[in-house]
């Protein structure tokens, strides 16, 4: 039986999308080749990346709306590069909220001014701060949606009239949001959308092309969308798990259906930890993440027993980031709802 996967990513992937993908890699399209083996170029994958492209609009109710979604190598971690680059000509706000907006407000600093209009960073990043004021002059406020490391979640977002760029890896398409607040949502697929390889970036293109310093065409989202995500060769294989991915999701219902789903994993497991004097939650109650729980045992003497326990169960991925410990209860989309009853029955079992 496979086993119960709360890891952080790579992240857990449908049991079907699985499936199509083993396939893809002995004899894609029945056409006696691997996926891996055909050229990017070549028509069956051609078809792959627009629909995955198209998937991406459609779910995020994008379509027809002014924005392009292109797939891109170097994860989450490039993006910070790419933004800067792409869009910053003075001065860009940032919001920082844990390990990755830490690392995007260190890249956007080597091509202009970033001023950074909130951080939680004095209390190890366990909420989100509020409160804050995004300059009217700042040519774009960038923020992420959701912390892994940490386990918090933006419930709300500001509204400003500069443009809004979001790191959206860990929680995208997860949650219903009005999308068209942003003008720019990247994400790297192995949090919750396919293997790692290929990122995600969703763009209004009305924004680009106004910084006046040249960008390399590597860096240029413009050159990208110009070549349909193919400038130079896709992650053919990442790309194409994260279009059956996408559909799964809409087959399912979208993200209307998949929030629901989410939502009962997240409060069945937050009133476990609350209900339990063994437990505690990490981060503020209001900021709490439903794709990332982060967890500590009140009496760390009952470590050894409680991982024994996890691991009897066939629970995997549970130990917390490197850099904060305890635990993290990953429940991305594709984790059953009864996975998340399995962690909380060995939670209640716990003495």
């Amino acid at each position: 039986m496979k086993k119960h996967n709360f890891s952080a990513g790579p992240c857990i992937l449908p049991q079907e999308v699985l499936q199509k993908a083993s396939e893809a890699i002995l004899n894609f399209n029945d056409d006696d080749l691997s996926l891996i083996e055909i050229s990017h170029r070549s028509k069956p994958f051609v078809a792959v990346m627009e629909k995955a492209r198209n998937l991406a609009l459609e779910l995020l109710g994008l379509e027809n709306k002014g924005y392009q979604a292109i797939f891109l190598h170097g994860g989450a971690s490039m993006e910070f590069l790419m933004v800067a680059y792409n869009l910053l000509n003075k001065k860009a706000a940032y919001l920082n909220t844990g390990t990755w907006s830490d690392k995007a407000i260190k890249e956007a600093k080597e091509f202009g001014e970033v001023v950074e209009v909130g951080s939680s960073k004095d209390k190890g990043y366990n909420y989100i701060p509020k409160g804050y004021s995004i300059p009217e002059d700042a040519d774009y406020f960038h923020c992420t949606s959701n912390n892994t490391v940490a386990g918090t979640q933006i419930k709300s977002f500001p509204e400003t009239n500069v443009p809004l760029i979001c790191d959206m890896s860990s929680d995208i398409f997860s949650r219903q949001l009005d999308f068209e607040k942003f003008d720019l949502i990247y994400a790297g697929a192995q949090k919750n959308m396919g293997p790692a390889g290929t990122t995600l970036v969703i763009i209004k293109e009305e924004i680009l092309g106004k910084v006046e310093r040249h960008i390399p065409s590597m860096l240029n989202y413009q050159v990208h969308i110009k070549s349909d995500s193919m400038y130079n060769t896709p992650s053919v294989f990442a790309v194409y798990v994260s279009m059956l991915t996408l559909q799964w999701l809409k087959d399912l219902g979208g993200i209307p259906f998949i929030e629901k789903v989410n939502n009962k994993k997240a409060e069945l497991l937050y009133t476990e930890i609350d209900r339990n004097p063994l437990f505690k939650g990490i981060v503020a109650k209001e900021d709490r993440s439903n794709m990332n729980a982060t967890f500590v045992l009140t009496d760390e003497s009952l470590t050894e027993k409680f991982d024994k326990m996890c691991a009897a169960a066939g629970i995997n991925g549970l130990n917390g980031h490197r850099s904060v410990g305890g635990y993290r209860a990953s429940m991305y989309n594709a984790l059953p709802l009864y996975s998340v009853q399995v962690l909380v029955d060995v939670m209640k079992a716990l003495k």
